[in-house]
């Protein structure tokens, strides 16, 4: 993984900077080197009701193509939009996805 990460203070991003250095000299191999990428990545931010409807409807998705597109059932996006369940995992990842980069990463 020698992509350039971004940390999430100035402390990780120089030993992330200092192992893919000695990575690209061989001294780290890459097992070590995904422990290092792991280390530097961004927490995934938790999605309130209310922000995944504002995501929702930013992307002009109905609920039937929202729940396609982070492949989980129509039940669980409304159970999420109305406060019963909250999203966790695999699609906490997916909205953070959707979020950031647009629905275009996602299909």
């Amino acid at each position: 993984m020698t992509a350039k990460v971004r940390a999430a203070s100035k402390i990780l991003d120089a030993v992330h900077e200092t192992a893919r250095e000695l990575h690209a000299a061989g001294f780290i191999d890459m097992r070590s080197m995904r422990h290092y990428d792991a280390l530097c990545l961004a927490p995934v931010p938790n999605y309130s009701s209310a922000k995944i409807r504002a995501l929702r409807g930013r992307h002009k998705l109905s609920h039937a193509v929202f729940a396609s597109v982070l492949n989980t059932s129509l039940s669980t996006v409304r159970q999420w939009e109305i406060g019963d369940k909250h999203p966790s995992g695999p699609s906490l990842k997916l909205l953070s996805l959707l979020d950031k980069k647009g629905l275009e990463v996602l299909i």
